[in-house]
């Protein structure tokens, strides 16, 4: 497209000059000028074609001079505008005065036309550089909204009505959360009925960040609740997710989860661990202690790798407490970390009759008044489980 250029000047010889020495720019539809010959006339043009690229204007003219127009255009906070001002040779008060006002450059009379084409092909560079910056900006916040209203949805599909399974609620306490580090998360958890006594408990955390985590993200969580929700052992559903995922998995992603199944009748829990960290348990002694894990690998990397199950019961008041690393990885002012030290202490310390809500929203308080004004480095996710009868 034409670089549309304004001239202002109150000299008509002006005119005749520029449209001849610029004739094959002009020819070529490099450039279109417009002639005005005060700084009036000019804002009339400006409104008339509000496209323009660059004004070439005279200091001193009648009815509005050129410093006085440059005020006005900078009025329109248009970056991608340009000005040159031209004045008489010496007038170097003017002159640095229009430049002190934001003007790109300026010419002396008579004009150096070779110098002003100089000019213009500079202003040229600066008008397309701020054009894409502007383009990028848009991408950008395009992308942010986009962001936002995925953080959304993922929010959304996750379980977030407490309790989950009313029916149960005398038996079993439950309360899960995740807050991602960005606008989309990796981490992930899940609570399912499977059938009148039983539901299934899935807590994961998927490799890397952002928009690729949290899509892997989505395909884990689907296959975990479609698989558990036939009623099929832990150890069942986690080896046949895990093949699914090694042929849906790219760039190297894999997930940990550790998957449940809870039995409200009896309290017992059969579970698979697929590389995630140890939950634990809070007795009703306050005594804290970890479950005891098969060694098995994270799921989405070896198709053939055989996972094993393991079992532990749930007493009366004891509570069970699954986390992602975004607890125990959480960093202070002094680099260090919250840790799983850090976790026992706060298990050990909250009482007994602390609902789940409160417990889990204790932990994460803990954690945020141990970091301060430290960023939040990962996912912060936690699910908690009470045996209330």
């Amino acid at each position: 497209m034409a670089t549309k250029i304004l001239s202002v000047d109150d000299e008509l010889d002006l005119e005749v000059l520029l449209t001849q020495y610029f004739r094959r720019q002009i020819r070529k539809g490099e450039y279109e000028f417009t002639f005005a010959h005060n700084g009036l006339e000019a804002l009339q043009k400006m409104l008339e074609t509000p496209d323009f690229d660059i004004i070439l204007s005279d200091i001193n003219m009648p009815e509005m001079d050129g410093l006085t127009l440059l005020a006005k255009i900078n009025e329109l906070k248009n970056p991608a505008l340009k000005c040159i001002m031209v004045s008489a040779y010496g007038d170097m008060d003017n002159i640095r005065s229009a430049m002190n006002k934001g003007a790109f450059d300026f010419a002396t009379k008579p004009i150096d036309l070779e110098d002003l084409d100089n000019s213009i092909r500079k202003a040229i560079e600066q008008i397309a550089f701020i054009h894409k910056s502007e383009r990028e900006h848009s991408q950008l916040e395009s992308i942010k909204n986009d962001l936002v209203i995925a953080g959304e949805i993922q929010r959304a599909i996750l379980p977030n009505l407490f309790p989950p399974f009313p029916e149960l609620s005398e038996l079993v306490d439950l309360y899960a959360s995740m807050t991602p580090a960005k606008d989309v998360g990796g981490d992930f958890y899940d609570l399912f009925q499977i059938d009148e006594n039983r539901f299934g408990f899935v807590i994961a955390d998927v490799s890397g960040k952002g928009v690729p985590a949290s899509l892997f993200m989505a395909v884990s969580r689907t296959l975990l609740r479609a698989t558990g929700l036939r009623g099929v052992s832990s150890e069942e559903c986690i080896n046949y997710v895990n093949k699914l995922l090694c042929k849906e998995s790219l760039e190297a992603m894999f997930v940990t989860a550790f998957y449940g199944i809870y039995d409200c009748r009896t309290g017992s829990i059969d579970y698979t661990n697929a590389g995630h960290t140890p939950p634990y348990i809070k007795r009703q002694n306050n005594h804290v202690e970890t479950v005891e894990m098969e060694t098995n690998f994270v799921m989405g990397v070896f198709d053939d790798f055989q996972y094993a199950s393991g079992q532990f019961i749930l007493e009366h008041g004891d509570v069970l407490v699954l986390y992602t690393d975004g607890v125990t990885e959480a960093f202070n002012a002094e680099g260090k970390q919250f840790e799983a030290s850090g976790l026992v202490h706060i298990l050990e310390t909250l009482p007994d009759t602390s609902e789940v809500k409160e417990l889990a929203g204790g932990i994460i308080d803990s954690v945020y008044c141990y970091a301060g004004e430290q960023p939040q480095s990962d996912d912060i996710t936690l699910l908690v489980i009470k045996r209330t009868n």
